[in-house]
């Protein structure tokens, strides 16, 4: 039998829970529930983790009570949930249901890969975003640009690693990498490491350690590896990178949060080969904080940069301080998140236009109901 009391919470401790979690699970408190943690979701169960004994058990849990349509409010690898192991079981060998989430403090969100209008949560609750980013092939800074937007957008701290710098050369070339990297992230920490000969990860691991941190990357990036190595086990499938291209296959093919050896939680995502940009407006101005900072200079508020008199961007370009290649992934991820925002506000329009017919449809039927049949 499963310890119900509500101070045997603090056992989540390492899983990242906190007063502030515990605040939230107070009205849910004293109810034969206990709060755990969604380390894994599969097709509409979860693993959970939740407190037993003096320690943590993980047991699955079936999430019908939770359901939605809404694809920003599905259960997702990271939540903090409300759980009953006593009653509403359905069987299946099934040892609870998810009651309720708890409120997400950060998420790491993008775009659907579908033609609808869709955000996808990736994970939740996640202190740092790792985006991981092979030196094996050429660094592309179009796409940190774009994976460290979406984290500040989210709340979570990204920070960038560069993963297989064994195979980049010298440590003059991973020095003069980390530097492109660093000009592509102001303000954020990027560290060169290697799974293979082991630099650099007691150096990521301490900045993990106590926190909830999600890896991201496109396959190749060396993720399962680094996941290896941070968990200090073969955790994680590892596969052979093709000859031909460098790419590599899907060895992760769901999101799973495991706890870390020196402390904090580590969730491990699939290979991603599109990361679409979703409202992500201040996450954008924060990691092009260059290029907002040099257009406060500009003539005229709405600027585009493009061919305006008295554009202090252009100025920039033109006297090297600006590098085009930062402008243009600016310009493009710009637009590209205008974009998403403006599909999904004729998306939410046509949402309210529809819910608002329903409701004069049900409203005439309600008031002929009343009337009662005409003679």
């Amino acid at each position: 039998m499963f310890d119900l009391d509500f101070s045997a919470a603090h056992l989540l401790t390492a899983y990242g829970w906190d007063d502030g979690f515990a605040e939230d699970f107070t009205p849910c408190a004293g109810r034969g529930f206990v709060p755990g943690r969604i380390v894994r979701v599969d097709r509409g169960r979860v693993d959970v983790v939740v407190p037993e004994g003096d320690g943590v058990r993980t047991v699955l849990a079936d999430t019908a009570l939770v359901a939605t349509s809404d694809p920003m409010r599905v259960p997702c690898t990271g939540d903090w949930a409300v759980i009953d192991l006593e009653n509403g079981l359905t069987g299946d060998h099934l040892d609870g249901v998810v009651r309720a989430l708890l409120p997400r403090r950060t998420v790491f969100l993008r775009s659907a890969s579908s033609k609808r209008s869709e955000g996808q949560i990736l994970a939740a609750n996640v202190d740092h975003a790792v985006i991981a980013v092979s030196l094996a092939d050429a660094l592309d800074l179009g796409r940190i640009e774009r994976f460290v937007s979406l984290a500040w957008e989210g709340g979570a701290q990204p920070l960038v690693v560069l993963t297989k710098a064994d195979l980049a050369g010298g440590p003059d070339t991973v020095a003069h990498l980390v530097a492109d990297a660093e000009s592509a992230a102001p303000g954020v920490q990027v560290l060169a490491v290697s799974s293979a000969t082991g630099d650099g990860i007691d150096v990521l691991s301490a900045v993990l350690a106590g926190g909830t941190s999600v890896l991201l990357g496109q396959s190749g990036a060396g993720k399962s590896t680094l996941a290896n190595a941070l968990l200090g086990d073969e955790v994680q499938l590892v596969q052979a990178i093709r000859d031909r291209d460098g790419k590599g296959r899907h060895t992760t093919t769901t999101r799973d949060l495991r706890a870390l050896p020196g402390g904090g939680v580590l969730i491990d995502t699939p290979g991603l080969r599109g990361v679409g940009m979703w409202d992500a407006g201040s996450g954008l101005a924060r990691t092009f904080s260059d290029v907002e900072s040099l257009a406060e200079g500009c003539r005229f508020h709405d600027c585009a940069h493009e061919a305006e008199p008295g554009c202090a961007v252009q100025e920039a370009v033109e006297g090297g301080e600006l590098p085009v290649r930062r402008l243009e992934s600016y310009r493009k991820l710009l637009r590209e998140n205008q974009r998403i925002v403006a599909k999904t506000d004729a998306r939410l329009r046509a949402e309210i236009r529809r819910d608002w017919k329903q409701k004069q449809t049900l409203g005439r039927h309600m008031m002929e109901r009343k009337r009662g049949p005409q003679r």
